[in-house]
């Protein structure tokens, strides 16, 4: 491995660490705008999870849903603040993969880089299918196959074009979603307390946070029970770390995403749930039957409520196929400069695109979308199952990869050290037993949990046993020469 950080410019960004990229193109371009990365890292952490999966958690922790989400929360801004102290250093394509790469070896980069690749490929079928629901529902005259098909073919265009295309659809995408929680929070907030002028609300305040069998209402155990049922709504939140690589100013994007993550997640999260229980008492019926934010904007006397989330949450699902296609594409493009994935996507055309990682992903995702109308309860159960822990994974990787990558910061680079890890090493070693325990209480909780973590771990053996073997054949070729 190469004892110097790759050189970053401008105009290119195909350094990896360690491994020299593929001849063939131009390399990637800084095409993302700092407004793009901007937008990029708060729409990162506003997924459909939020708006579609938040009245089941609800549901059963009641307004003790809240310590589920900041538990998680916290959890996530110190992930970020790990892979931010990386990225700003070396920002790169690859990002955590890359960096696992250097800090504890090619199997690492490997074996997280192909898992991760794994989940977003799946997430596209899942995006699509549901994407695909939504707009069947508005125009039944086309079936929702069709539906599938068109909303992927138009976002794969969108990526081929040039990354200034991702990161102008991914703008808008996000700034509708950052509008329209920015304005249910003033609107349910003025009706919580009784401000709003023609409100259906009483009005209650903060009453219903304890008038319906406390706040914890199940028990402090549904605490953990939320943190299951919220954990993989925050995945995505590591993008901007990817599409920094790509952007003008790679070390100033990290840094400010890095520092705006727990504002992002305080507004997002806990200022729109906060909402919702505290204009609806948890156990309303209302909550589960039409969805946490569609139930409060119904108690507000909102007309066309359902249809109008009908529109963010296409908005969410649009986004996360753009940034998932986006994502899946450069991970491999990283694997492929480091000799992980085949050459041919490492290789990018005269507009900086990696035109082979990016149709290499989507036609995995086509295949998926083929098996969720096929054998939806089957062989795609399977697939989603098995990618279903990978999250947690993979922030467990950017912890361990943060213990070692401080010393090697510090030793090659130490005036690219601009964002720190907090109380390092100990709330570092204190987030892996976060993530650890979090495993383990999916297994211990049992059902579709326990599932998702042995095959998702038995998924993330096989992955990690062929980086091993590989890793060992590199070693022995470059041995022999």
């Amino acid at each position: 491995m190469s004892a110097t950080p790759p050189t970053m410019t401008k105009g290119s960004t195909t350094g990896d660490p360690g491994h020299a990229p593929e001849a063939g193109g131009d390399g990637l371009k800084a095409g993302l705008k700092n407004r793009h990365l901007s937008m990029i890292a708060i729409g990162g952490v506003i997924g459909a999870g939020l708006f579609v999966g938040s009245g089941s958690g609800i549901a059963a922790a009641g307004p003790g849903i809240l310590l589920s989400y900041a538990l998680v929360g916290a959890m996530v801004v110190f992930v970020m603040r790990m892979l931010g102290e990386m990225a700003a250093a070396n920002p790169t394509s690859g990002s955590f993969s890359a960096y696992a790469d250097r800090a504890l070896g090619r199997w690492a980069g490997f074996t997280i880089g192909w898992l991760y690749w794994f989940f977003w490929v799946v997430v596209l079928a899942v995006e699509a299918t549901a994407g695909a629901g939504i707009l069947n529902g508005w125009i039944p005259a086309v079936p929702q196959w069709a539906w599938a098909l068109i909303v992927m073919v138009v976002l794969t265009a969108t990526n081929l074009a040039s990354v200034s295309s991702y990161g102008e659809f991914e703008f808008w995408f996000a700034g509708i979603k950052v509008v329209a929680i920015a304005a249910f929070i003033v609107i349910g907030g003025l009706a919580m307390f009784g401000v709003l002028p023609g409100s259906d609300n009483p009005g209650a305040g903060f009453d219903n946070l304890t008038s319906h069998g406390g706040f914890l209402p199940n028990g402090p155990g549904a605490i953990l029970t939320g943190v299951l049922m919220v954990v993989f709504s925050f995945m995505g939140s590591e993008i901007v770390t990817l599409a920094a690589g790509e952007s003008e100013d790679p070390q100033r994007a990290v840094r400010q995403a890095t520092n705006s993550v727990i504002w992002r997640i305080g507004v997002f999260y806990l200022g729109s749930i906060l909402v919702v229980v505290s204009l609806l008492p948890w156990d309303s019926k209302t909550i589960t039957e039409k969805g946490s934010y569609v139930a409060a904007l119904d108690s507000i006397g909102i007309p066309h409520a359902g249809q109008f989330m009908n529109v963010i949450v296409l908005t969410a699902v649009l986004s996360c196929l753009n940034s998932g296609l986006y994502t899946a594409s450069r991970m491999a493009f990283s694997l492929g400069q480091r000799g992980d994935a085949p050459k041919a996507f490492a290789k990018t055309n005269s507009r900086g695109v990696p035109q082979a990682a990016i149709l290499g992903s989507v036609v995995f995702g086509f295949v998926s979308v083929i098996f969720n109308y096929v054998w939806p309860d089957t062989v795609f159960k399977f697939l989603l199952n098995s990618s279903g822990a990978i999250a947690l994974f993979v922030w467990l990787v950017i912890c361990v990869t943060q213990l070692k990558f401080r010393g090697i910061i510090k030793r090659e680079m130490p005036e690219r050290h601009f964002v720190k890890m907090w109380l390092f090493p100990y709330l570092t070693w204190a987030t892996i037993g976060m993530i650890t325990f979090v495993l383990g209480f999916m297994v211990y909780d049992g059902g579709d949990n326990r599932e998702q973590v042995l095959l998702s771990t038995l998924v993330g053996v096989i992955v990690l046993l062929i980086g091993v073997v590989r890793a060992r054949s590199h070693r022995a070729a470059a041995v022999e020469k």
